[in-house]
């Protein structure tokens, strides 16, 4: 197990290498396929040797296990430091196992092979680098490493507009990149002139003020909303979320996938391992507004994904709609049951989605359109639960999942969520209820028109899910079954670190 966790880093960036040394199609893209294998496995077994650890030790260095630490820039006590826990554990598994199944999505890419394959194994590289960085210098280059591939996959090879959706993810991205990095300074000068996050999140900040602009402000408060700013846009959290959809649409399938299924944790994800551990009075102060923009995600995200047409535009926009549910998750920090929900409705949005972009992918390359209603106002599809069953039976399973049905991942997720929440957020929780009226209204109003009434005379040859996709879009469908059932596993996993953040909080640090 020694260097098993650069190994996983590291693995991506070989296997692209050596991508960029192939010329024959097939070779290139089963060098892919043992690239992204070998990381997923890697993953699995960390899971397997993982174990649990008091409660006491979050965001200490005996919280983190599998730990590599590595001098890197002598001068500015900057090293290669990186460790996981219960809280990065399961984001890790869920990002190996979802380029895998990309890889497979992928195989009919036959633009550009070698330049879509390596971009992805890269980007892989950046996403795993950003849940292991225990280095706030490491964590940002990481960071910054993953908009880089991400922007040329969409800009390449995405759709019609795919230039306007790659700068404007670009430009949304940088700009939060920029506030955070004027955290990570502050930090590092007032933290100990270290950007370890474990020393920096030993100091208390509570009571430290600065001036800007004649302004005397709490340090705490300001630091905070840079880094909130700059995670919330990639969530993204109202009023950021304007470059979603574009870059969704546009991207290729495997792309929204990564997208929605890893990516827009890596915001959520940051809140907690950075702005909750360093700053929990400023979190409290602000959890009254993160509820708020949580519920307003929840109900706008619903609302805009009810009026679309375009099938993929829809799901993208249940994506705003379900992070809310993150969001007012997070904002009741103090309650169990409502922030295991959140880090659980990360994992299980995260899969239900990505399934639901894997279908719309599917049904895309069969029809080359993705319309539930043309823009002349005709259906685009109907009937195709009697053409196409077994894809409308997977395609079931990923819609009952993302409305949150008992049974099934998101059920548990949102059930949490509600569960905590209402002790703390009386009032936004009732008003988030009407999500769930909402999410169930889009998806059934899409499921019948998309699958129901009499068959488009278009589609009477249209060929069901071949074997390859049948078999790739398995372990998705069945891990929204399994943890819909027994969540244990993830949440025993999630349970440690979680209490010790809660922990934090009681203590007033």
């Amino acid at each position: 197990m020694d260097h098993i966790l650069s190994w996983m880093t590291f693995i991506p960036v070989i296997g692209a290498s050596i991508v960029l040394c192939l010329k024959q199609e097939k070779l290139i893209k089963w060098a892919t396929v043992i690239t992204t294998s070998l990381v997923l496995l890697l993953s699995l077994l960390l899971w397997s040797k993982f174990q649990s650890l008091a409660p006491e030790a979050f965001m200490k260095p005996e919280g983190f296990q599998f730990t590599e630490m590595l001098p890197w820039i002598d001068a500015f006590n900057i090293h290669y430091y990186i460790g996981i826990d219960g809280l990065s554990l399961p984001m890790v598994i869920l990002t190996g196992l979802l380029f895998f199944i990309c890889t497979f999505s992928s195989w009919h890419i036959s633009k550009g092979i070698k330049g879509y394959f390596s971009l992805l194994l890269f980007l892989e590289f950046g996403v795993i680098g950003v849940f292991l960085s225990l280095d706030f210098f490491l964590f940002f280059v990481f960071w910054e490493i993953m908009l880089l591939p991400m922007y040329f996959l969409i800009g390449i090879w995405g759709g019609e507009n795919k230039e306007y959706a790659a700068i404007k993810f670009f430009i949304y991205t940088m700009a939060g990149s920029v506030l955070m990095l004027l955290g990570i300074l502050a930090l590092y000068w007032q933290g100990g002139n270290t950007f370890n996050i474990l020393e920096i999140a030993q100091h208390n900040f509570s009571q430290l003020f600065i001036d800007i602009f004649g302004w005397h402000l709490s340090f705490g408060k300001v630091i905070f909303i840079a880094f909130f700013i700059g995670f919330a846009i990639k969530v993204p959290v109202f009023p950021f979320h304007t470059w979603l959809p574009h870059a969704h649409v546009q991207a290729p399938t495997a792309v929204s996938v990564i997208l929605a299924g890893v990516l827009l944790k890596m915001g959520t994800y940051g809140i907690l391992r950075i702005c909750y551990p360093l700053f929990p009075g400023a979190a409290l102060w602000f959890a009254p507004t993160m509820a708020l923009l949580g519920v307003i995600n929840i109900i706008y995200g619903a609302l805009c994904a009810m009026a679309q047409k375009d099938l993929k535009k829809l799901v993208a926009y249940s994506s705003v709609s379900h992070m809310g549910y993150v969001m007012l998750g997070m904002a009741a920090v103090t309650s169990p049951a409502a922030i295991t929900g959140a880090v659980f409705q990360m994992w299980a949005h995260g899969t239900s989605t990505a399934m639901m972009f894997l279908m719309v992918g599917i049904i895309y390359d069969k029809a080359h359109h993705r319309w539930i209603v043309t823009p002349e106002g005709k259906l685009g599809f109907g009937g195709l639960a009697s053409q196409v069953p077994i894809y409308t039976g997977i395609m079931t399973v990923a819609l009952f999942a993302s409305l949150g049905l008992p049974g099934l991942s998101g059920f548990i997720a949102e059930a949490l969520v509600f569960l905590g929440s209402f002790s703390v957020f009386q009032s936004y929780t009732m008003i988030a209820a009407i999500g769930i009226i909402l999410t169930a209204a889009y998806l059934l109003w899409m499921f019948k028109r998309v699958f129901f009434g009499e068959l488009n005379p278009k589609y009477k040859t249209l060929t069901d899910m071949s074997i390859g996709q049948i078999l790739y879009m398995a372990p998705l469908t069945v891990l929204v079954v399994v943890f819909g059932v027994w969540p244990k596993p993830i949440l025993d996993i999630l349970r440690p670190s979680l209490d010790g953040l809660i922990l934090i909080f009681s203590k007033g640090i």
